[in-house]
């Protein structure tokens, strides 16, 4: 216990509170049934019980405790205190991901939507772009890792190839994040979630390309 450090603790609390809200929701949850999945729009299309909702938060519960305490303990070996303090970041990051999930999911099912099988529009394109800003501002600094960041072959066999494709992975989602933000209150949808996660998939392929970019010409590359 004593090596225990504050991103372990917190994200022990995060998942405690996670498990409990499942547990809540599979004895007290609604009996009729009630959305668990949305089209790009908001729209509802499929309803589940409260013991469906309760299984995938209790499995993101222990998914956030899983990658914490696995990214912690890699962090607790690293001797290199710069490099300690890089998988510290993912650890956070994680924990900031998997406990907003949890939060959006269950607001999405038990929320207004509960009644009205539509969820508000442009909240779950203001969601996103929150995930994204908090992700691209800390994504820059986070030590090669297996769980969080541009995890190519090639980001793992040339240091330099990671920081500077995880680099522009952080920037790229940053500023998605903050232009998302600003229009999901104005922006039709689904076409501003849709264009929403265009970005995403064209800023995850262009830093994978320059994960290998980097890498065939670092001199200090490892070799395949």
């Amino acid at each position: 216990m004593k090596n225990l450090t504050l991103a372990d603790t917190v994200a022990a609390i995060v998942s405690l509170l996670i498990l409990t809200g499942a547990a809540w929701i599979a004895v007290y949850g609604p009996e009729a049934p009630i959305p668990v999945h949305f089209d790009a729009a908001g729209q509802a299309n499929r309803y589940g019980s409260r013991y469906e909702l309760a299984a995938v938060l209790a499995g993101l519960g222990l998914l956030n405790l899983l990658v914490a305490w696995m990214t912690g303990r890699q962090a607790a070996s690293v001797a290199d205190p710069v490099r300690r303090k890089g998988l510290q970041r993912g650890q956070w990051l994680s924990i900031l991901i998997m406990g907003a999930v949890a939060v959006f999911v269950a607001w999405a099912s038990l929320g207004p939507a509960a009644a009205t099988g539509v969820s508000p529009p442009g909240v779950a394109m203001a969601f996103t772009a929150v995930i994204l800003l908090a992700t691209g501002a800390i994504l820059g600094r986070v030590s090669p890792n297996p769980f969080i960041g541009v995890k190519t072959p090639w980001a793992y066999k040339s240091r330099l190839a990671w920081d500077r494709s995880n680099r522009l992975a952080g920037r790229l989602m940053f500023w998605l994040g903050a232009i998302g933000l600003i229009a999901s209150p104005f922006v039709i949808q689904p076409a501003g979630m849709i264009a929403l996660i265009v970005g995403v998939l064209i800023a995850a392929l262009w830093s994978v390309f320059e994960s290998w970019r980097v890498w065939r010409a670092d001199p200090e590359r490892q070799p395949f």
